[in-house]
């Protein structure tokens, strides 16, 4: 008997037929993995099981009883956990209280905080978390606080366990300690649905794997039975022969040179020279700081010494503003809230690096706006229904490519990208990747930052490796290895010499 089935669910949204006649199950101590593209219908089903949404028809049924679930409450009552990609937890206040909200022994009226500790540190000694309970949250690195939600959770008697895009934010050091406490929950019968866009995760942790493409299920697989080859071609409904596009051939003359770059308690002596039509990765794991690199490349933090050159002449950026005046352009790490407005149509946020290109004596055109704006729809391929919607609704895919849209906007001699694929699904991987090689292939340098070392390998013309603020590698993209990558990002020197 499965542990959980959804039977013949469908759930329309204004204009959007979201889910049609899905079917799925769950067994008990299984990892079932649930893919698809960015707008599938993998968050609406979750949000059904979770409580969150009700089905318009269909049912959905718990160790073969059919349950109404009405609310995340009732959700939790019936033994079903759901750990968001956006973790829910409450950085101010202790491991303790964020695993038993609402919920902590009482006695005589006042909270018994020993015995509340007592059972915290039970629950974290089940997954090898020998932290004291009183830690608060915001001092925990990414790994523990996912850990901690997934205590959470276990703390509410969960027997259904999902979660989404759970390695998102993880280095990928960090990603078999998860992997670990998933394993762990199999064993003790507990149910997980697994939901990403990491296919080699996949193929690591899944018993089974149900993908979605336009609403409805494609196929339903034991893990044995796939190949990774497969699972794409399911998802996007063709066959995918090139993730990555062919590398540059040559690269022109120095764009962009940096030496000797400090600030003191982020990074030291960073140096390095990007080539025009050159993408170069940087690879890192957290506490690495590649992130504050390119954050001083672009006035956000300023670098204490060293010179940046760009097109041989030595330039001082002392803010964004001027960076973007000499013709840098950074996208941050986090889109939603760094990167764009998410209450403001596709439109505003492409057009909002260049006001004046759009108004005339201080009035915004809205017409010109649109256009420019139907331009990159179309070249990017952004599926939107219109230049007006907002950016809020779209998939995490085409918020990355009107995120890129703003800055092309502008023509930028340089691109600076701090995971340009974070939460994309493979289908948009693969146009974003081939969209940062044809700017490369038309002049601009491209910096990019990313934690999937598969897609640095693949991405990138060269690769510099980080290690505690300092490079400690600098070689061919081609020549490079993920073994490599990992050594050297952990601080291990490699014996043989590196090209």
């Amino acid at each position: 008997m499965a542990l959980l089935q959804v039977i013949g669910v469908n759930k329309s949204f204004p204009g959007t037929h979201a889910l049609k006649d899905v079917s799925f199950e769950l067994l008990s101590g299984e990892v079932h993995a649930l893919m698809g593209e960015n707008g599938a219908g993998k968050s609406t089903l979750m949000h059904i099981i979770s409580g969150v949404y009700r089905p318009d028809t269909g049912s959905v049924s718990i160790d073969g009883q059919p349950v109404v679930l009405t609310t995340p409450r009732r959700a939790q009552e019936l033994g079903i956990g759901m750990v968001f990609q956006e973790l829910s937890l409450a950085p101010g206040l202790s491991i303790a209280e964020n695993v038993f909200p609402n919920r902590a022994p009482v006695r005589a009226g006042l909270v018994a905080w020993g015995k509340l500790y007592t059972r915290t540190v039970e629950m974290l000694r089940e997954f090898e978390l020998d932290i004291d309970p009183r830690t608060l949250v915001r001092d925990l690195n990414v790994t523990t606080r996912q850990i901690v939600e997934i205590v959470k959770a276990l703390s509410l008697n969960a027997k259904i366990l999902l979660l989404d895009e759970p390695t998102s934010a993880l280095p990928p050091n960090e990603v078999e300690l998860l992997f670990k406490t998933i394993r762990r929950l199999k064993a003790r019968g507990i149910g997980v649905v697994y939901i990403t866009h990491r296919i080699p995760e996949v193929m690591q942790i899944a018993d089974r794997v149900t993908v979605l493409r336009d609403g409805q299920v494609v196929g339903t697989h034991p893990i044995s039975a796939l190949t990774p080859d497969a699972i794409i071609e399911m998802m996007v409904g063709r066959k995918l022969t090139d993730l990555y596009p062919e590398r540059a051939e040559s690269v022109g003359a120095p764009l962009l040179e940096v030496e000797n770059l400090c600030h003191s308690g982020k990074f030291a002596d960073v140096s390095f020279t990007l080539r025009r039509g050159e993408i170069v990765g940087i690879a890192g794991l957290m506490g690495s700081r590649r992130g504050d690199v390119l954050r001083a490349l672009v006035g956000v933090i300023r670098a204490q010494s060293g010179t940046i050159k760009l097109d041989g002449q030595i330039v001082r950026i002392q803010s964004p503003e001027a960076a973007f005046a000499l013709g840098l352009a950074y996208l941050p790490e986090e889109r939603k809230s760094d990167g764009l407005f998410l209450k403001m149509p596709v439109r505003q946020n492409i057009s909002v690096t260049t006001l004046r290109q759009f108004a005339r004596l201080g009035v915004m055109n809205p017409a010109k706006e649109t256009a420019a704006a139907r331009h990159y729809i179309d070249e990017m391929r952004i599926r939107t229904p219109d230049a007006n919607q907002l950016v809020g609704r779209l998939s995490g895919g085409n918020q990355q490519k009107v995120m890129i849209a703003k800055w092309l906007v502008r023509s930028p001699k340089v691109l600076l990208i701090d995971e340009p694929t974070k939460g994309v699904d493979v289908g948009a991987k693969v146009e974003i990747h081939a969209l940062l090689r044809r700017l490369a292939q038309a002049g601009a340098g491209i910096v990019f930052i990313s934690s999937d070392f598969p897609e640095l390998i693949g991405l990138a013309d060269r690769l510099l490796i980080m290690h505690e603020g300092r490079i400690v590698g600098d070689m061919p993209a081609s020549q490079a290895t993920e073994q490599t990558l990992m050594l050297l990002s952990s601080g291990y020197r490699v014996e043989e010499t590196l090209p």
